[in-house]
């Protein structure tokens, strides 16, 4: 306890410090400071990550996920103020300042006629030289909407699929692992607010409608000290504000489903106001179980069963001088109903506040959140026991940045509290069961030095897990060198911990149930041979990468990784004794609840892209392997994908560029499963002792071989979309959209009943048709 306490005033003391520094810097400097916004003048909404700079000096900054932008350390003198932007006008503003002045500007950029790629190829290469950019991937509504959209719907976890080192395991009930990262293992934050579960159980839909969308930053590993409580991988999704100007909505139906949204200004946004409102609302339903008995009935005569609802709502108010906060609600559900289920369901509602306040007179941000969220799942199945699994808490947080010219310092605190309560049935009909409440407190610190051609972000985590009475300190470093105008190279690595733990075994091939559990009581106190001093899970990244400018509008991206996952929990399949005094003489890794494993993934990752005027090609290859050992058996888990590749098309063609015709075609070679050597007669023993067994009737036991000694055969697939885009009038348009997924109908193997060795495949040959009308 004492020790704990320790580390807590640690915390706040080095906050205090910067806290002076930062009041202290305000106060004497000695140069001027531009700070402001950048909006699109029609809706009201941010530009981001669009460069403000002075004409004709080395002053600038690109605007954040805010559209806010801050440029110190200006020399007084008399500038002009320029902001170039893809799609927009070219803004120049002349600007004085003087001494120890601040001026704020809120900048409005009108849409152009003319595309000019050459800004967009220029803004790029500016953020490749002063952003470290290593295993980050910036994801954009623009962005999903250029791969085949998947029932006429383009969807966050569709582009996923594509980007480098993940690896999607399926159509039905697929989950996301990335780089060698169990789905638990990656955290997912929507404004903020930490999402339990993302993805639907159908894997091409999320839970984020995408035209509710701003920004979504997915780090697949080296991730910097602002996130913690993860040992893989991070995305961090910020959605945007309602239109500012005018009421304004979209109205989708296509064969898989059906959506809405609805915004519009609370009080208008004007340029010379004194603040504005706004409001957004959006929701979407699927109703494939009972439209797929009409379109896709050679599937599956009882219709595919997967239906869902996803409500989202936000209401933003912005003061005259950019400070903001915003308050958002959700409710999704998830239904799904096999044959060989009788009922699978889960439910997440949630809400929350974010603010962001601009201090008078200071290049500094001040932003904060708090939310509560509510995770359930169940599962019902004929042959077995149900499960069940329920997570609920808080989270928040307070981070001040402050701006030193080209050069940054962060820090802030992070407190989160959730409850979980958890209940399985193994296979050999023992429970596993726990209900627990956990507490987690973190400080961090993060600065970005840029020196000539070098670019420095140190930075460290200080978290403690209060219910495990454990301290975790990480330090984590990312550098970026550029050794020419077209070369650069990077690094980035770090250690990381977390806490909370997957409610189903990763040797499952087919998951739909996935729940939650944190710090086990019931775990191992040795592991191969060593004493166990935490309950963690922590892992050490380590990854080096090369940035190329093949041509002035080609690029190539070469990562090399490796994560050491140096404790892992897991939950234990070969439990067959209680864990109570008359078995004390058996091992842990037969009787206790969980058990703990180590493992490591490493692979290298290669992206090429190409982004001129009216074609834009994504191509990706990524090479990996990942090992596990549970201190009797090595072994690969089943998401063991050595190589995957995605190929994207996107091409813009007609008069008024209003069509494109969308191709993606995805490679990956076969997932890892365990084979069945052969059967028995399995008796269960309902009544103990008394049972006699040479009457009773048993069922039928399956003998398994080694654990993931076999492959599946490869997987492959081909989608295509063509969108026609018509204009009705000037706010108003009608797009169509022809999207067919798995266009030569491969047989890819979603996995193989062992009792009846019948062959269950992914997806077939699905055409769909969809209209979006935006007014």
């Amino acid at each position: 306890m004492i020790y704990s306490i320790k580390y807590k005033t640690a915390i706040i003391k080095i906050l205090t410090i910067f806290i002076v520094v930062f009041i202290a810097s305000s106060v004497f400097s000695q140069t001027g400071i531009i700070r402001g916004f950048v909006y699109e003048k029609e809706t009201g909404e941010p530009i981001i990550f669009t460069n403000v700079y002075l004409y004709k000096t080395i002053y600038g900054a690109p605007t954040n996920v805010d559209g806010l932008f801050v440029i110190s350390k200006i020399p007084a003198g008399t500038y002009t103020l320029m902001v170039t932007n893809l799609g927009f006008d070219t803004l120049r503003l002349p600007v004085t300042l003087k001494t120890g002045q601040m001026l704020h500007k809120k900048l409005y950029l009108s849409k152009s006629s003319y595309l000019l790629p050459e800004i967009q190829i220029f803004a790029e290469k500016q953020a490749a030289k002063t952003e470290t950019k290593t295993s980050v991937v910036k994801v954009t509504p623009k962005q999903i909407k250029q791969i085949p959209s998947i029932g006429s719907q383009p969807d966050l976890a569709q582009y996923l699929q594509v980007l480098p080192g993940v690896v999607f395991t399926g159509d039905q009930g697929g989950q996301l692992y990335i780089r060698g990262g169990s789905p638990v293992q990656n955290k997912v934050m929507l404004d903020g607010m930490i999402i339990y579960n993302p993805f639907h159980s159908i894997g091409l839909f999320s839970i984020f409608d995408t035209e509710i969308l701003r920004n979504a930053d997915i780090y697949t590993g080296g991730f910097g000290a602002e996130y913690g409580g993860r040992i893989s991988s991070v995305m961090d999704i910020t959605t945007r504000d309602g239109n500012k100007k005018r009421f304004a909505g979209k109205v989708g139906l296509s064969n898989f489903g059906a959506n809405i949204l609805f915004e519009g200004p609370i009080k208008k946004q004007k340029e010379d106001g004194k603040g504005s409102s706004s409001f957004i609302f959006s929701a979407k339903n699927s109703y494939l179980k009972e439209s797929s008995k009409i379109f896709y009935e050679y599937i599956d005569e009882d219709g595919l069963p997967f239906n869902y609802t996803d409500i989202y709502s936000k209401l933003s108010f912005n003061s005259n001088k950019g400070s903001k906060v915003s308050f958002f609600g959700f409710k999704y559900t998830d239904d799904v109903n096999y044959k060989t289920l009788s009922d699978f369901h889960w439910d997440a509602t949630g809400g929350g506040t974010k603010f962001i306040v601009l201090p008078g007179a200071s290049a500094a941000i001040i932003d904060g959140n708090f939310a509560y969220s509510t995770y359930k799942i169940t599962l019902d199945a004929e042959n077995s026991p149900p499960r069940s699994s329920e997570v609920k808490g808080f989270n928040m947080g307070l981070n001040f940045t402050y701006f030193l010219g080209k050069n940054q310092v962060k820090y802030g605190i992070e407190m989160l509290g959730f409850n979980t309560n958890f209940e399985f049935h193994n296979i050999d009909e023992r429970v596993i069961n726990q209900e627990e409440h956990t507490t987690e407190l973190a400080g961090y610190l993060k600065t970005k030095i840029i020196k000539g051609k070098l670019i420095l972000e140190p930075s460290f985590r200080a978290h403690y897990y209060a219910s495990l009475s454990n301290f975790s300190p990480e330090p984590r470093l990312a550098i970026k060198y550029n050794i020419a105008d077209v070369l650069r190279i990077k690094f980035a690595g770090g250690y990381y911990s977390q806490n909370l733990i997957a409610a189903n075994s990763d040797r499952d091939v087919v998951n739909l149930f996935y729940g939650f559990v944190s710090g086990p009581e019931n775990l191992q106190d040795e592991f191969d041979g060593e004493e166990l001093t935490h309950k963690l899970q922590k892992s050490q990244h380590l990854i080096l990468g090369i940035e190329y400018d093949l041509f002035k509008y080609m690029s190539i991206n070469i990562e090399g990784y490796y994560k050491n996952f140096s404790q892992l929990t897991n939950i234990n399949r070969n439990k067959v004794f209680n864990d109570s005094p008359e078995y004390s003489d058996k091992p842990d890794y037969l009787k206790k609840d969980f058990i703990v494993e180590t493992g490591n993934a490493k692979g290298i990752d290669v992206l090429l892209k190409y982004d001129y005027k009216r074609i834009y090609v994504w191509a990706v290859y990524s090479l990996s392997k990942i090992d596990k050992y549970d201190g009797v058996v090595e072994y690969v888990p089943h998401y063991d994908r050595r190589h995957n590749v995605n190929l994207i098309v996107s091409y813009i063609f007609g008069k008024k560029l209003n069509s494109v015709f969308n191709v993606r075609w995805n490679y990956g070679s076969g997932f890892p499963f365990t084979q069945t050597q052969g059967f028995y007669e399995k008796l269960i023993f309902e009544d103990g002792i008394n049972t006699d067994y040479t009457k009773t009737n048993g069922d039928i036991g399956i003998q398994y071989g080694e654990l993931n000694q076999g492959r599946l055969s490869d997987y492959h697939r081909l989608d295509v979309s063509v969108k026609q885009k018509f204009e009705i009038s000037s706010n108003s348009t009608l797009e169509a959209t022809l999207s067919i997924t798995n266009v030569y109908d491969a047989k890819n193997i979603f996995y193989v009943e062992r009792l009846t060795n019948k062959r269950v495949y992914q997806l077939p040959f699905m055409p769909s048709i969809g209209l979006n009308y935006k007014f």
